[in-house]
Parts: C-alpha cells; structure tokens; sequence
C-alpha cells in the first residue's frame, strides 16, 4: 500500500523534479500539493506568481491544491503556526509524510525537520544531495519549461528575469551560480512538461524591482 503525503509545492522547477520522481517511484500517493500564497497580494509567497496560474499548474498536474494563506510582512513564527495549522487536516486524516523540493541548503533541510517534528510528520526529500548541474541537464531533457520569475539583483542582472530556463539560460550564468539557484539567486515557474496533462498558456510580462533588491517578472495567462 501506498503511503499518503501531502507535497510542498513552490511552483518551480525543483518542485516539479522531485515530483516526477516521486510519482515513478510509485511509493507515495500525494493527496494533496500544498503553497503558501500571500494573502494581501493573491500571489504566491517567495515566487511572486499570480494564484490563478497556480491553481492552473494543480489542474494540470491532477492534484488536489491547498492553499495556505500568510499576510504580507509575515513573521516567520506567524509563517509556521499557518502552516502548521494548514497541515493538521491531513495529519488527522493519516497524512504523515510531507514532500519537500530541497537540493543541499543543511539549515533549510534542518529548518523543515524541526518544524514538522511538531506535528509528527514526516519530511521526505526525493532530490537531496543531487548535483545541481545534473538536475538542470535533466530537468530540460526531460522536457520541462519554466519561465524565471524572480532574481536576486545582487547576484544577477534583471535581463535574466523574465528568460526561459533553458540551456541557453544556463550558459549564460555566471560561473558562481547554482545552476538551479538553490541559494536563492533566481526561482522559476515550471510551465509544461512530463507530469502536466497541459501545457499552462503563459508568456513574460513586467519586471518590477521590490524590496530595492529583488526583480520579479509578472507571468500572465495568454488567454
């Protein structure tokens, strides 16, 4: 029998790695993906996404989608008691395992154990300790797209922001960048690819700067 997860879904490329593995291991029977959005804005937290292409992404993919709503300006304990909170349905329907996209970041990995631990759910980490040049090799032989929507302007130019994750985009990296941005110098929105039923119709659009610091590029629907 399968166990049942729940999966914490960022929307990028990571994400969507870790679940194709996860779903051709067949070990795991994800109930439900699950994304902090920002209330305040209607956009995905971190990544900036609109919702309406969010819940696009789950329709695609077959799963189930909650959302976990956080206010603008979140502390970070006002972060995990949401999420928490938003994880204890499951947990009280035999729920226990949660999935998660990280590659090497200790504290982060640390950070999430720690905090599931509260909750006696299980953290799960399908690409942990992968090398990061092959994930991206991988990630576009496989034939996935994703758009960057966010880069960090201390590490990268706002001409990234906006490209497609592409092999071109990689190259084009400096040579001090993960090449899937695992430090955070840029995210992205995975669009298509070999777990979606549809591809999600989207194209770039504006490239704001916020927080003097970060450029997010606003993705929208073509229709």
């Amino acid at each position: 029998m399968k166990k049942k997860a729940v999966f914490s879904w960022s929307t990028g490329k990571d994400s969507a790695l870790a679940l194709h593995k996860i779903l051709n291991q067949n070990e795991y029977d994800i109930v439900s993906l699950v994304t902090t959005v920002t209330e305040d804005y209607g956009r995905v937290s971190m990544h900036g996404l609109r919702v309406e292409l969010l819940e696009e992404q789950a329709e695609s993919l077959g799963i189930p989608l909650k959302k976990i709503y956080i206010p603008k300006q979140c502390t970070n304990d006002i972060y995990e008691r949401s999420f928490e909170n938003g994880l204890l349905e499951f947990r009280e329907s035999g729920v226990n395992n949660i999935i998660f996209g990280d590659i090497f970041l200790e504290d982060v990995r640390n950070y999430r154990l720690e905090n599931m631990d509260k909750i006696d759910m299980n953290c799960v980490f399908p690409i942990w300790h992968e090398n990061s040049s092959d994930l991206a090799e991988r990630f576009i032989d496989l034939g996935f797209r994703a758009k960057i929507i966010c880069v960090d302007s201390e590490v990268l130019g706002k001409e990234f922001a906006g490209r497609e994750y592409d092999r071109g985009f990689l190259t084009d990296l400096p040579q001090n960048i993960d090449k899937c941005g695992e430090n955070g110098e840029f995210h992205t929105f995975t669009y298509d690819g070999p777990i979606f039923s549809l591809s999600v119709d989207c194209l770039a659009g504006d490239i704001v700067l916020k927080d003097s610091r970060f450029y997010y590029c606003d993705i929208i629907n073509k229709q």
